[in-house]
């Protein structure tokens, strides 16, 4: 007899759980955007919208993958999010030395300007530049600057 209460008790629960279970109403206001709710809005055409648990049909309907094929695909995301990383680390690198390239060659053309004569060593020895040489030198200088530092 007992055992007949406990499940009278307990399909009355449930019996009042589902009936107090609440509608949900959706309807258009007067600018077209579409609103749900627990209560019938007043003075609006409505509709009853049928809400479910669980998974939808197009869920259903989609092939679902293998745990293997999450892995693998988990794996694979992972990859190449760790190549796009590399390379993004790789570009910073390049960056950080084409700025540093740019103040020397800055720094090397104002000072090869504002001197006339340029002492270099070579071998040991130590000579000064030709005007042709220090030409050159500003040319390669201004090709590093104009390389370099436009980014």
């Amino acid at each position: 007899m007992k055992t007949l209460g406990i499940a009278l008790t307990f399909l009355l629960a449930i019996s009042s759980f589902t009936a107090t279970a609440a509608s949900v109403y959706k309807w258009k206001d007067e600018n077209g955007v579409v609103h749900f709710g627990d209560q019938k809005p007043m003075n609006k055409q409505s509709e009853t919208v049928n809400v479910r648990s669980g998974t939808s049909k197009a869920d259903t309907n989609e092939k679902r993958m293998s745990p293997q094929q999450e892995v693998d695909a988990l794996d694979k995301s992972r990859a190449e999010q760790a190549k796009k990383d590399k390379e993004s680390r790789e570009e910073e690198a390049q960056a950080k030395q084409r700025q540093k390239n740019c103040e020397i060659a800055t720094k090397n053309l104002q000072t090869i300007s504002n001197n006339a004569r340029i002492k270099i060593s070579e071998d040991g020895e130590q000579r000064y530049l030709t005007p042709e040489e220090i030409q050159k030198k500003k040319e390669q200088f201004q090709k590093i600057i104009d390389e370099d530092c436009a980014n």
